[in-house]
């Protein structure tokens, strides 16, 4: 059963001004006492989120801005170097620092890429100067195919390293939804890559005759979540459905995940789309919403500031404004709890400190962290 916190009024009405920095608020949750604190604002619609290993966090702007913020909420002038892109639905999206990051200096984006015939997802990476003002020398590592119209969005874009070191993108169906069943392209897909963007053998679709080889599972519609459960290595990924239908599934390579043929919602129309009980042969959902929570970002907590939240997963809730949080036991989920933040939340990602940082989707957006209230 899903059990929504009554706040208090302050709590509610922290963020008809999202520009300004909150004062931290205190909130009681089912499992926690926590604190919001205010680490940065004024970020235009920031979208990924990614810290360095001097503790230091890469964000995105999707105006097409790459931002270091320092530990202590200083926000950089934007870094040069940073790859042209195509905004509307898309824009600079999300941000990784390369798990070798210390000995390559290497940093991975996802954007929208601008084409002479459209537009469509791309990923590349840069090294990060001795100064941290600009990625230099940056290569594409990956570029969907075929290209989609200028005015479609669902991008996907959301970035995931391995712990094998493989990188995961997301691309989303481009408003073009039959193609996500088709393995020639890398529309509705999930990718799996070298980081330098050549292809791993093992991939399911590598030696399958018109298949794309970088295709780890397809029927996907738009996933913009993707995580690696500590306790069982599983991944994880969280994807929009039409009207109602978001989505949790667990990935297995080569699966087939169902969008359009079936979904747990409707067409935005209000027609019907078959439920995936009537097609046994493709993977359903390991949790779904209807109506919708319009969710982006997820990530499980292992840390140690939050005892109680261990092993949960948490989602970045959009038209919800909340933060979700999933208790699970092993693939099932056993409960849900939303947090209610009253604006959109774009990721949820914890940090090196083992604390939960959160970027609101606002036009003078924040960072914000969760800290024991304790």
């Amino acid at each position: 059963m899903i059990r929504i916190l009554v706040a208090t009024a302050a709590v509610l009405t922290m963020a008809l001004h999202p520009a300004v920095a909150r004062p931290p608020e205190r909130l009681s949750t089912e499992k926690a006492e926590i604190v919001i604190e205010t680490v940065a604002c004024n970020l235009d619609h920031p979208w990924g989120l990614a810290f360095l290993p001097d503790g230091g966090m890469l964000v995105t702007e999707r105006a097409g801005r790459l931002h270091i913020v320092s530990a202590g909420g200083q926000v950089s002038a934007p870094l040069r170097g940073t790859p042209p892109v195509h905004t509307g639905e898309g824009g600079l999206l999300d941000v990784a620092a390369d798990p070798n990051f210390s000995e390559n200096r290497f940093i991975y984006l996802t954007y929208g890429e601008p084409r002479e015939s459209g537009a469509a997802t791309a990923a590349g990476r840069g090294r990060l100067n001795s100064d941290q003002t600009a990625l230099e020398d940056f290569q594409v590592v990956f570029r969907q195919q075929p290209v989609g119209s200028s005015d479609a969005g669902h991008f996907g874009s959301r970035l995931l390293f391995a712990p094998d070191g493989k990188l995961f993108i997301s691309t989303g169906d481009r408003f073009n939804p039959g193609l996500a069943q088709d393995l020639s392209t890398d529309v509705g897909k999930l990718i799996r890559i070298n980081p330098d963007g050549s292809m791993p053998p093992d991939n399911p679709f590598a030696n399958h005759k018109g298949a794309r080889p970088e295709i780890w599972s397809y029927g996907h519609r738009n996933i913009q979540g993707l995580a690696v459960q500590p306790q069982t290595g599983a991944l994880w990924a969280g994807e929009f459905g039409p009207t109602g239908g978001d989505e949790i599934n667990i990935i297995e390579p080569g699966h087939n995940y169902g969008w359009p043929l079936v979904s747990w919602g409707q067409h935005m129309d209000g027609s019907a789309i078959p439920r995936p009980p009537a097609r046994p042969d493709l993977d359903d959902a390991a949790y779904h919403w209807s109506p919708s929570i319009s969710f982006s970002g997820i990530a499980f907590y292992s840390g140690s500031s939050f005892p109680s939240w261990r092993g949960n997963l948490f989602l970045a809730g959009l038209t919800s404004q909340a933060v979700i949080r999933l208790t699970l036991v092993a693939s099932r989920v056993t409960g849900e709890e939303r947090i209610p933040m009253g604006e959109r939340i774009r990721q949820v990602v914890q940090g090196p400190d083992g604390l939960l940082y959160l970027l609101t989707d606002e036009d003078q957006g924040c960072i914000l962290r969760f800290r024991p209230g304790r």
